[in-house]
């Protein structure tokens, strides 16, 4: 049987045992709508308040503060429009790293005639505070950079972010889609308004995901139609997906600091076995555990990861987002990365599921395809 190791972690992640079967009543016989008043949708309305509850605990947040949305996507778009067009001010400021959800938000706007700033990292994918500081204007309504890179790992200092937006009147919102479940995160401490999150990335369902918003943001609707979600957002909830995604939050929060310390030590193994190889890897020191952006100088990335999966190995080229492309993606770009390593960049992302005997395999693999 062929070997398959999957190490694409920060593409999708497994679902959750505990969450999968959490999920299971609500899929097979307490399917009632939690809409309805009847005793039968009970169970359904109930789980979502506890679902809501358990999420908001996870971030510090109120539970009236998390909107269920379909995913990270979703509540990227909602956060920019939705304060956006309901805002006097106008502007948006953001980074040219973030993802493809808030890239493509900012677009939009900016056909509305909204202005729209993008603020370019130093090489290791930071955002400069004082870059931002110098940035906002009197029009700026809202600045929203993501909480850590999908492609290269890199977190930002968003406490410091936050105060200087606070500080000239300007709402922070932050996609921490690949963040969140891996390190702390603490709305109130951090000052975040509005935080945007996916079940997938942290082991949980495909399809769902959550925004915040802060007591007292002004925002507008999302979907218009029923009365769910506060008559912010309509429609009938994925009740089983929202429960398994509280579940699988909850898991991964609870842990959070075993679960750090495990795929930190899985990354630093792992780049202590390749370390003969030429490579530079992305993103600085301070990224998120296990996310692994290398640039092999001279070599051509998607041969890489085809060569890795005929040996059963999924890695990635970038984000999945990207996948289909051949081009140098724009984080690579954005950090200034010579086009020569950019071309040869493959991302390797362990998650808790991974194993020591995993990670050596791959990087014997990994090192016979580079030097052969």
């Amino acid at each position: 049987m062929k070997k398959f190791i999957y190490a694409d972690n920060a593409a999708t992640t497994k679902l959750d045992n505990d969450a999968f079967e959490a999920m299971k009543p609500y899929l097979l016989y307490e399917y009632g709508n939690a809409s309805q008043p009847y005793s039968f949708a009970r169970p359904a309305k109930k789980a979502l308040k506890e679902a809501r509850k358990i999420i908001a605990e996870c971030i510090n947040a109120k539970p009236e503060e998390i909107y269920f949305t379909s995913g990270g996507t979703e509540s990227d778009n909602w956060a920019i429009k939705g304060v956006l067009l309901h805002n006097v001010k106008k502007d948006l400021i953001t980074s040219e790293i973030e993802h493809k959800a808030v890239l493509n938000s900012a677009n939009f706007i900016e056909k509305l005639e909204h202005n729209v700033k993008y603020l370019r990292p130093n090489s290791k994918g930071i955002i400069d505070p004082s870059n931002l500081e110098k940035n906002i204007t009197n029009n700026t309504g809202l600045v929203s950079i993501m909480y850590a890179n999908n492609e290269i790992g890199s977190i930002q200092p968003i406490k410091e972010l936050c105060n200087i937006a606070h500080q000239k009147g300007v709402l922070f919102h932050t996609d921490a889609v690949q963040a969140i479940g891996h390190i702390k995160i603490d709305v109130q401490e951090l000052g975040i308004d509005l935080l945007s999150a996916s079940a997938h990335k942290f082991n949980g369902p495909k399809g769902i995901g959550f925004l915040y918003i802060k007591s007292g943001i002004d925002i507008i609707p999302y979907i218009d139609g029923g009365s769910q979600e506060n008559s912010f957002r309509g429609g009938t909830e994925n009740v089983a997906s929202i429960v398994g995604m509280a579940c699988a939050l909850k898991n991964n929060c609870d842990h959070i600091d075993e679960n750090f310390a495990y795929i930190k030590s899985l990354e630093v193994e792992f780049l202590k076995s390749i370390n003969g190889l030429n490579f530079i890897k992305n993103g600085g020191q301070d990224t998120l555990p296990g996310n692994i952006s290398i640039s092999f100088k001279g070599k051509n990335g998607e041969s890489l990861l085809h060569r890795l999966d005929l040996k059963g190995i999924s890695v990635s080229t970038g984000s999945a987002c990207n996948s289909s492309t051949m081009q140098v993606s724009h984080v690579l770009r954005a950090i200034g990365l010579n086009e020569d390593y950019a071309v040869g960049t493959i991302r390797v992302s362990f998650g808790k599921e991974n194993t020591i005997e995993e990670i050596h395999y791959i990087a014997n693999e990994l090192k016979k395809i580079v030097n052969g």
